[in-house]
């Protein structure tokens, strides 16, 4: 099964920038579509933003509440898939996740049907 681990997180104060990013092993990060989620405390796990694999255009997704702000994109040569985030607001404070499901588009991806998980990484914003 594919390893997926999120890392970059920390503590960041209103307005300021992180840099998430996710590692794979048994897992070629170009060749499917993969996801960034999380999950804040108390809340259910959401959709944060997808990318399609190459091979479906690479064409990017966002969640209304981060759009303008966040930024996914892969890096092919080292194998990762990047979450550039800024202008970070207290409600972006949850832990983070990567995520796949052998899939080649994100088709409906806000939906509950990943199934490969990566370790998260928490991501704290203070106001």
């Amino acid at each position: 099964d594919v390893q997926l681990q999120a890392s970059g997180g920390g503590s960041v104060q209103h307005g300021g920038s992180l840099r998430l990013s996710c590692t794979a092993s048994m897992f070629d990060m170009d060749y499917y579509a993969v996801g960034w989620f999380r999950q804040a405390p108390g809340k259910e796990r959401e959709g944060v933003s997808c990318i399609d694999s190459a091979s479906s255009g690479d064409v990017t997704y966002y969640a209304n509440a981060v759009k303008g702000r966040f930024a996914i994109f892969r890096d092919k040569a080292e194998n990762m898939l990047f979450l550039q985030m800024n202008s970070l607001k207290p409600e972006d404070t949850a832990v983070y996740f990567c995520a796949t499901d052998y899939q080649y588009d994100c088709n409906n991806w806000q939906s509950d049907y990943w199934s490969q998980w990566g370790q998260g990484t928490l991501v704290t914003v203070s106001s």
